[in-house]
């Protein structure tokens, strides 16, 4: 195995990556506007996508640690002293990949942390709906539980839906 091999996964690994960031994407505009109809296709497919970045991992891994032995560096070495140890243009282009990796795995993470919020907000703001058709409110008491109120609110309620 060589750099080309290596150079060939990344770049593999760089369009799964790229393709997870726009399903994050496509899942929090849906989250955003409220379509949960679509939200488990949406899911599904960042899933399928998350599965094809752990078998691309698998071969780079193993290409990265074949590389490393050709360049006389430990078999766990980073993609940052991988290039650090090729010469020219490899080196750039283990930098550049580094660099892409770096900035993906920033965006993909702050992406995934708002579609977390996302979920929470509608997950809780299901709830006290239906809590409210129930007649009853939770809140947290002391302890930090969910306590339920015997509260009454008035309702109304639009029989025609």
């Amino acid at each position: 195995m060589s750099l080309t091999d290596l150079a060939s996964v990344l770049w593999r690994s760089r369009e799964l990556l790229e393709m997870l960031l726009f399903k994050l994407e496509e899942e929090q505009l849906l989250l955003a506007a409220g379509r949960s109809r679509w939200l488990s296709h949406a899911t599904r497919e960042v899933e399928v996508v998350l599965e094809q970045i752990r078998q691309t991992e698998v071969i780079r891994a193993a290409y990265a640690q074949d590389v490393a032995v050709e360049l006389g560096l430990p078999p766990e070495a980073s993609l940052g002293e991988l290039a650090d140890a090729a010469a020219a243009p490899w080196q750039d282009l283990l930098h550049q990949h580094r660099k892409a990796f770096l900035l993906l795995t920033s965006e993909i993470s702050a992406l995934a942390d708002v579609n977390r919020d996302l979920l929470t907000a509608g997950q809780r703001a299901a709830r006290e709906t239906m809590l409210a058709f129930a007649e009853t409110v939770e809140t947290y008491g002391p302890q930090g539980q969910t306590v339920s109120g015997g509260i009454r609110r008035a309702s109304l309620v639009d029989e025609a839906i």
